[in-house]
């Protein structure tokens, strides 16, 4: 007999998300902010030399970990074509039309030959709760007469809490060396994780938002 090949949800490490926190299945949570980026190649020696300072400063003074995540996709076109296929109309010049058109082409056709990719940075915050010794608390609790221990809705306030500390932390020390950051929200978590689980899927969209 044929071994049951696994759910493909059993391979994905994410049991819930919920106020912009994912929630992990070995009990981790973790949020997620999009970054800006800076054109270091730009920036003097004194520029640059500055910006390393400030950003082993921030390193420095975290005590806890972070990931950096680049996401690097092909940009879809059709969005944008689609765009200038309604302006099309709007030209009273003929003379203006057929260059749009023309331009339409050479957008289509250059991109068609030339994969034109797009860059998003982020940052992903996490936390990892104590452990919770239930016989240990719950006897506590019963020897002096108390409730029972913390609900799992008071447990996950107690980590949001906590993941919004951090991520204040990492904002501020961001912003120091020029770099915007927002939290990511559950649709663009859900829409970040899609595309981390299915890299090949052409009709996904990175996250989006202004930093």
């Amino acid at each position: 007999m044929p071994k049951a090949t696994p759910a493909s949800q059993e391979f994905v490490s994410i049991r819930d998300i919920r106020e912009g926190v994912v929630m992990l299945k070995g009990g981790q949570t973790c949020s997620v902010l999009l970054a800006s980026s800076i054109n270091f190649a730009l920036k003097s020696q004194d520029e640059q030399r500055a910006i390393l300072l400030q950003f082993q400063n921030f390193l420095n003074t975290l005590d806890f970990s972070i990931q950096i995540y680049v996401q690097s996709r092909r940009m879809n076109i059709e969005p944008y074509l689609e765009l200038l296929r309604t302006r099309e109309g709007d030209q009273d010049n003929d003379l203006m039309r057929v260059q749009l058109r023309e331009y339409m082409e050479f957008v289509r056709t250059f991109t068609t030959e030339v994969d034109v990719m797009t860059k998003s940075f982020f940052v992903i915050v996490p936390y990892t709760p104590a452990p919770l010794n239930l016989s240990k608390n719950l006897g506590s609790f019963l020897a002096q007469g108390k409730s029972a221990p913390a609900t799992t809705e008071t447990r996950f306030e107690e980590q949001r809490v906590a993941l919004e500390q951090r991520i204040a932390i990492v904002k501020q020390g961001l912003d120091r060396i020029g770099v915007r950051t927002i939290a990511l929200g559950n649709d663009e978590l859900v829409e970040f994780y899609y595309h981390i689980y299915n890299p090949g899927d052409p009709t996904s969209s990175a996250p989006s938002a202004d930093v």
